[in-house]
């Protein structure tokens, strides 16, 4: 967990880009559309091998600490890895200091603190610390490194700590550059390493970006060993508008996804006794510096079960055709945007959604609707990124366009493309892009989302989608 003082919406279909595949002969139809909720238990085998990826210390306990307790008193192999040391939640670092940390130096000796916390809670699990992983890539950098620090980019530069490399000396890989090819390899090697049967992770809606971030290094992460592992990945969620509901300690009430998100996906239930909750309470306030900066929050994990849920891949056939009165109607992104932002920016906000997407041909079609026009300080990125087994990802572009009030850009990480690159129809409140297959690298899957934004505030944005092609010529 590493609070935010904004965390924006996401639009109720926003997040949503589920294909709807037609089940008789004749062209394939697609859109973005909600199926209806479904909750499946969640239950652990006895030759099952557990990964825990968190973003964040303490991102382990209030995502997986019965998970966790339940595969240790069966016997099963444990591992936890963390993506960071937690070292940018300035506000929770001033409650614990009583004085600001921003030195760059006292910044990275928070980082220590809350690598011996998870430490401390991993005990209170029953853990053992060889049992965990830390990496030690940047707190609130790591999505910034997903999109445009691969390959022959340089090495991101941390906000706070104000270096281009892990600098904790007892980090997994101590001085590895803040690079996408390296965050893939570590996560790669340690999979390979460890083969496990199920993996849990952050939640591709988390409100945090290196919640998202995590899912989608992982996500390509586990497709490059599909030939030597096939393991279940088990999101959960942290990060989230007005959620957990009801807020603050309630063990002995049943865990239910946000609203917004109930119907988009299968959810699994994963019920807890209340001994193991009562351990997990244990676990999280051994987070010290996160308790006493938002307890309150913290406490509305220790519920009667954990949660967890993916969206669907969206199947998109060679051939697949779209009809405009079978897309998705919009049910979010209209009128104001939320309570956190100024009021500058609610006048200026933005709602993005999904309406569809379609292979034709060669290209890649995706459509979003946003909610009014784009401003003069309002812009939108939709990134699209491809994946083909053959190729590093490294290599493979990672398109980004970009759009303002009047014109636009592509990008393929910072390299600006020519502006034909992409075929581009704009209304005043939607944008179709056609993307050419040979621009994304030729791929077998793609992986894409939009935002938008005034400046460096986030204003909406949908989630992370996977959207699989099928057969590449």
């Amino acid at each position: 967990m590493d609070g935010r003082l904004r965390r924006p919406r996401e639009s109720i279909l926003g997040m949503t880009l589920l294909l709807v595949m037609a089940g008789v002969a004749g062209p394939a139809r697609a859109s973005f559309g909600a199926p209806g909720v479904v909750f499946e238990q969640l239950a652990l085998r006895p030759d099952d091998r557990i990964l825990v990826l968190a973003p964040h210390p303490d991102d382990e306990v209030l995502g997986c600490a019965g998970v966790i307790q339940r595969a240790l008193a069966m016997g099963l192999p444990v591992r936890v890895v963390f993506l960071t040391y937690g070292d940018n939640n300035q506000w929770s670092f001033a409650v614990y200091r009583r004085h600001p940390v921003i030195a760059p130096d006292a910044v990275r000796r928070m980082g220590m603190i809350r690598h011996d916390e998870a430490l401390s809670a991993a005990r209170a699990l029953g853990l053992k610390p060889d049992q965990l992983v830390c990496l030690g890539y940047p707190d609130f950098g790591t999505l910034n490194i997903w999109t445009a620090h691969w390959g022959h980019e340089p090495a991101f530069e941390s906000l706070l700590t104000r270096v281009r490399q892990v600098p904790y000396p007892n980090a997994y890989r101590s001085g590895a550059p803040y690079k996408g090819e390296e965050i893939l390899g570590d996560l790669t090697a340690l999979l390979r390493a460890f083969r496990p049967t199920k993996v849990f992770l952050s939640h591709p809606a988390d409100h945090n970006d290196d919640h998202r971030a995590l899912y989608l290094f992982t996500r390509v992460a586990v497709w490059n060993l599909r030939e030597e592992i096939r393991p279940t990945l088990h999101p959960y969620l942290v990060h989230f508008r007005r959620w957990p509901i009801p807020p603050g300690y309630r063990p002995e009430v049943a865990t239910r996804p946000p609203r917004a998100l109930a119907g988009q996906m299968p959810w699994q239930r994963f019920p807890l006794t209340a001994k193991e909750a009562g351990t997990k309470l244990a676990a999280i306030r051994r987070h010290r510096t996160q308790f006493g900066y938002s307890a309150n929050y913290l406490l509305s994990f220790v519920r009667a079960g954990e949660l967890f849920g993916d969206f669907p891949v969206v199947r998109l056939d060679p051939g697949a055709e779209l009809k405009t009165d079978e897309l998705a109607e919009s049910a979010g992104g209209e009128g104001e945007g939320p309570e956190e932002l100024t009021d500058e920016e609610q006048a200026s906000f933005v709602g993005v959604e999904w309406r569809a997407a379609r292979r034709e041909g060669d290209a890649l079609i995706l459509t979003i609707h946003l909610s009014r026009p784009l401003a003069k300080t309002v812009g939108l990125s939709l990134y699209a990124f491809g994946y083909r087994a053959d190729q590093p990802f490294e290599n493979l572009p990672k398109i980004h366009l970009r759009f303002g009030a009047l014109r636009h850009q592509i990008l393929d990480q910072f390299v600006l493309l020519p502006r034909d690159s992409v075929a581009i129809e704009r209304t005043s409140n939607t944008i179709n892009v056609r993307v050419p297959l040979a621009l994304l690298g030729h791929p077998e899957k793609v992986l894409t989302s939009a935002r938008t934004y005034m400046g460096d505030v986030p204003l909406d944005w949908v989630s992370w989608r996977v959207l699989d092609l099928g057969s590449r010529r």
